[in-house]
């Protein structure tokens, strides 16, 4: 996967209405395609290669906290809870900025996502199918408050950039925050154990001595800031952190520490993947690529589900071929 990365990486730097070569690049004369080369390819791949790794580990870390398969930054509420925030700051105070619109990002991500996990910890009985429900309900609620103050304040095409993902507008300059997915997922990778203990239940982490409230709060935390950084500067993209993770667990278990890498890698290239389609669809014009990743992602979970439905719990193994067996 790192090798099919980078390959997919070089490519799509060179994907575009203006095409620029490697003799112009080099050559001192063509300064406009050397600046379009490092003032916009080059940061945008930056930015794809941040949110599909930020996404799909933040999509993993809710599902080992939450102990369910189906829950991922669209199905509880954090993405919505993050676009709250951003509207928030749009209606009450236009000119925080960037920083400020962060902020309140964060605060609502973060809050919202632990009243969704509240919500599932005070059900006495549940099931596979009705923790993601509660969350999508309550996304539904939120997304509801936002449209209705959205179109009370006017300022729903202000916030129209934000319900639907693209990188068409970054741009060297307004796409940094993304980097903050790669710090936060190196934490994650740190306490990667702890949350594997936190999955398996409250009552087994606290035999072993594992802090369980604040491991949690941690793990939630992480997913929930990936999540608003993301949002802020591309938008909401679906799927990924669902989708991502449940594939790489078909093939290497349910452990984090095991799993994380070859989920941020996955994550990375699905995204990548997915941007290079929409950019060359329909060639000179772009679609969304929350609009993409939405086709390709459903049809990938419907098989994930029907191969679940088949083999139930059993993991897709590689089969070696056998070459000169016998037997004594």
């Amino acid at each position: 996967m790192g090798t099919l990365l980078l390959i997919i990486s070089i490519w799509s730097l060179f994907v575009g209405v203006i095409d620029i070569d490697i003799s112009a690049l080099l050559s001192s004369g063509e300064g406009m395609e050397l600046k379009i080369f490092l003032f916009s390819r080059i940061p945008r791949l930056l930015a794809i290669l941040c949110t599909g790794v930020g996404m799909s580990v933040a999509g993993l870390i809710m599902q080992q906290l939450c102990m369910n398969k189906f829950v991922s930054p669209s199905t509880g509420a954090t993405i919505q809870s993050a676009q709250f925030g951003i509207l928030l700051s749009l209606v009450f105070v236009p000119g925080i900025g960037l920083w400020g619109r962060v902020l309140l990002a964060f605060g609502l991500s973060i809050l919202g996502t632990w009243i969704f996990v509240w919500f599932v910890q005070k059900i006495q009985f549940k099931n596979t199918v009705l923790v993601p429900l509660i969350g999508i309900m309550f996304g539904n609620v939120l997304g509801g408050i936002t449209s209705f103050i959205a179109y009370k304040f006017e300022v729903t095409q202000q916030l129209s950039t934000y319900f639907v993902g693209s990188f068409s507008l970054i741009i060297k300059g307004n796409y940094e925050l993304v980097w903050l997915a790669v710090p936060l997922v190196i934490i994650a990778f740190i306490f990667a154990n702890y949350f594997n203990i936190v999955g398996m239940g409250k009552d087994f982490s606290q035999n072993l001595g594992v802090n369980y409230k604040l491991v949690l709060f941690l793990g939630l935390t992480i997913a929930a800031m990936i999540t608003a950084s993301v949002v802020t500067i591309v938008g909401q993209i679906s799927y990924i952190g669902l989708i991502i993770p449940n594939i790489v667990a078909l093939f290497k278990g349910d452990k984090i520490r095991g799993t994380l890498i070859d989920t941020a890698l996955l994550g990375a290239l699905f995204v990548l993947g997915c941007d290079v389609i929409a950019r060359s669809v329909i060639m000179p014009y772009e679609l969304p690529i929350e609009l993409i990743v939405g086709i390709i992602g459903s049809l990938l979970f419907i098989a994930m589900l029907i191969y679940k439905l088949n083999h139930g719990k059993k993991a897709i193994r590689l089969r070696k071929a056998k070459e000169g067996t016998c037997c004594e």
